[in-house]
């Protein structure tokens, strides 16, 4: 099939090259974003492939259609980025993949974790400017800490694991209750509760209507004093200025995020020579009790590998069956929100 590459980075060029040798698709790789300048790029391919940042809206999507894509690979597990209702009247199919590292997402979570408590970016800085004070680098015992997840599917149940491991005790947040979450003596709670009772809040649910600014002034107000905010799953899920108001009072004592609700105007890209206009977002970044990355938790080899070859499968099953299993059916994903 013949493919037109949305937002290729170089490792994306390395690892879909490698995996192609299987497929022997004819993928044709761009550097930019997929937008309303560069769409018509597209025209003559009758696949495109996009990643979390490349938004398709109806305008876009008719263009494409007309253009002969028959098909849309979405390298990636979340869908939001795409107009549903519009790419199912134009009759155009889309692929994801469901599920690449559950472990890369969960082993930087706590990374994350580790490196606010024991201020490991703080102390690095120190180190290496001759700095061996140990002032104001003080954390606490992970063991026997309360640790709220929110959402316990795959990611959210490895976490849990891990969390299980240095002694933590589990409440989770979720309308399904996972049997591997419960083997581990995770006590199931409503979300006020899990707000209430835990020393730290790790978030691993998707984005929906329902669950947009989950972590909102409300939310915040019902969290105890000097919480720690995790959050590696999709940015939308916390109103930035509430989490900024929240580390101001000290509500939230300590705030990890790889994600950000703004983030497609800036991650992915290197913008050091450049001055960034998100205000919201440069007021995070003077917080000392605040670690931002950008976007990488899913970054590993086994993750980029398993991205590739999931999405050239994706391809090739649509191209000898006009179906596919990690189609996204649209209609059950609108009525879903």
């Amino acid at each position: 099939m013949k493919v037109a590459f949305f937002n290729a980075k170089s490792y994306d060029r390395h690892s879909f090259t490698f995996a192609n040798e299987r497929y022997q698709h004819e993928i044709v790789f761009f550097e930019c974003h997929l937008s309303h300048e560069t769409v018509s790029l597209a025209i003559g391919f009758s696949a495109i492939c996009i990643f979390i940042n490349d938004y398709l809206d109806a305008e876009m999507l008719e263009i494409l259609a007309k253009g002969g894509t028959k098909l849309i690979a979405l390298r990636s597990a979340g869908f939001n980025h795409v107009d549903l209702a519009s790419a199912s009247k134009l009759g155009l199919a889309i692929v994801r993949v469901p599920a690449y590292s559950p472990f890369a997402v969960a082993e930087h979570t706590v990374a994350l974790i580790l490196s606010l408590n024991r201020k490991v970016h703080r102390a690095y800085n120190r180190v290496r400017e001759g700095n061996f004070s140990i002032e104001g680098l003080l954390g606490f015992d992970l063991h026997g800490a309360t640790v709220g997840v929110v959402g316990t599917g795959r990611i959210g149940a490895i976490f849990a694991q891990i969390m299980k491991g240095f002694g933590c005790t589990l409440i989770g947040y979720d309308a399904y209750h996972n049997p591997s979450c419960l083997d581990l003596g995770m006590t199931y709670v409503s979300l006020p509760e899990l707000l209430a009772q835990s020393d730290i809040i790790s978030l691993h649910c998707p984005l929906t209507p329902d669950t947009y600014h989950l972590i909102d002034d409300r939310a915040i107000a019902q969290m105890k004093t000097g919480v720690m905010l995790i959050n590696t799953s999709r940015g939308g899920l916390i109103d930035t200025q509430a989490a900024i108001d929240g580390l101001k009072s000290g509500t939230i004592g300590y705030l990890g995020i790889d994600v950000y609700e703004q983030e497609s105007d800036l991650f992915f890209e290197d913008l050091s020579n450049r001055v960034i206009q998100d205000d919201t977002f440069q007021r995070l970044l003077t917080f000392p009790n605040a670690i931002v990355t950008g976007h990488q938790a899913f970054f590993t080899r086994q993750a980029l590998a398993n991205i590739a070859d999931t999405t050239l499968s994706n391809i090739t099953e649509f191209e000898q069956n006009g179906t596919c299993l990690n189609e996204v059916k649209v209609e059950k994903a609108i009525a879903a929100k």
